[in-house]
């Protein structure tokens, strides 16, 4: 993978932004290099010019490794770096975006590792021990989930959106040491990312995140079971939907 410069670009008119921001996010181990981003070249959620684009080319982001200074955590690229993948993948993006793109990739990448602390809570772990350990980008790959959504927005117009998810991730924690698993355990993490309208301001970046864990064993089965029950007792049923926070806006 080439190394993403944080020098000027040659066409670039205005100066931008060679700061990194380390996430809240630790790494694993066996990781990648300290510095390298949640999302690699190929997974980033921001919806940059289209959803059709999206499903056919992947995320300019080179997120490499820059530096060694905080090892324990995965970094963001600075919003430089960031504007230098878009031209040398070729996407044209204003360069006064540059920094509000960065600060809604990294948003996302802060809520998603949110909610999952939220179901790892519940389910019993020592959240100080979390990890993320690797993670895989999925765009245009509906899930069960994604698609029983779609079918409910025919029914159900106002309650559902018959729009997809603009992206989807699969993400891999990785759990401290326990009395059933000695040597950690890891759990792999569904996210889907929906674009949510928003009318009262044409000029906000509003998302949804649906995360949840896979059911890959009885006890994730039980744990998803818990959630639906939970929700259903609080009126919130279908969490994608309801109201969250909103991207940062400038």
């Amino acid at each position: 993978m080439p190394e993403l410069t944080q020098d000027r670009a040659p066409s670039q008119t205005m100066d931008l932004s060679r700061e990194r921001v380390v996430s809240s996010i630790p790494r694993a181990p066996t990781s990648a290099a300290p510095g390298d981003s949640p999302y690699g070249a190929a997974q980033c959620p921001i919806p940059h010019e289209s959803r059709e684009r999206l499903k056919s080319s992947s995320c300019p982001v080179d997120h490499t490794n820059q530096n060694e200074e905080s090892p324990g955590y995965w970094e963001y690229p600075s919003p430089q770096q960031f504007y230098n993948a878009l031209v040398r993948k070729g996407w044209e993006t204003p360069e006064e975006s540059v920094d509000m793109m960065v600060l809604i990739h990294n948003f996302l990448n802060e809520r998603a590792w949110q909610e999952i602390v939220e179901w790892e809570k519940m389910a019993g772990s020592d959240v100080s021990k979390l990890q993320l350990a690797r993670f895989q980008g999925k765009p245009g790959t509906l899930t069960p989930k994604a698609r029983m959504y779609g079918w409910l927005a025919w029914a159900m117009p106002s309650k559902f959106s018959s729009e997809p998810p603009f992206d989807r991730h699969d993400w891999i924690v990785r759990r401290g040491p326990s009395e059933s698993h000695p040597d950690g355990e890891e759990v792999r993490y569904i996210i889907d990312y929906y674009s949510r309208e928003d009318e009262s301001d044409e000029n906000e970046a509003s998302f949804n995140l649906d995360v949840r864990p896979a059911i890959s064993n009885l006890d994730t089965a039980r744990l998803r079971w818990k959630k639906l029950l939970q929700e259903y007792e609080s009126g919130e049923l279908f969490a994608p939907f309801r109201e969250q926070p909103d991207a940062p806006v400038s």
